[in-house]
């Protein structure tokens, strides 16, 4: 049987008086679909935010597998105004987004300039890259976007309540 990519045991959490989380205990298997399902106020958001790293429980154990990370998207998603669609949406792609940046500008350095360091850390690069499966990462996001019905990728970023929806869209593809 696999090994479990995310655990939560006897979580508690409380603000103030009120308790929210109440001996909570579930385990994920890698490439689990999941969903949190409930009524206002039941603790749904206070498990994603715990799973994702955001917050702590006041007791019990959360952990995620070494090597593993978790993303979140915000009901209210935070886009910055000074960047593109394209460029919002790869923000929430993280450390892959900056290695493959990376490997780019050392592909290109080492077309006029090789050295032996370079080379070393682009192997570095592409052993990361092959694990997080980030070769098709354009054509991925832009499957991502087009399904989700964002702003052209070049657009300013949506930030007017207008277009709430279309941030939200584009958040979505993190």
């Amino acid at each position: 049987m696999a090994e479990f990519i995310y655990t939560m045991k006897k979580v508690r959490k409380a603000h103030g008086d009120k308790v929210i989380l109440d001996d909570v205990t579930m385990s994920f298997y890698p490439g689990a679909k999941i969903g949190v399902v409930g009524p206002n106020g039941a603790g749904k958001s206070s498990i994603l935010k715990i799973m994702a790293g955001l917050d702590q429980p006041g007791n019990g154990e959360a952990f995620l597998a070494p090597g593993a990370t978790v993303g979140i998207l915000m009901q209210e998603p935070h886009l910055d105004e000074t960047k593109t669609v394209r460029e919002n949406v790869e923000e929430g792609l993280g450390e892959t987004m900056v290695q493959l940046k990376r490997y780019n500008e050392i592909a290109e350095l080492m077309a006029t300039d090789y050295s032996d360091e370079l080379m070393e850390e682009m192997g570095e690069l592409q052993e990361k890259l092959d694990h997080a499966d980030a070769w098709e990462i354009d054509s991925q996001l832009e499957q991502a976007m087009d399904a989700l019905r964002c702003p052209r990728p070049t657009s300013p970023s949506p930030t007017s309540p207008a277009v709430r929806s279309a941030a939200s869209r584009c958040a979505s593809c993190c």
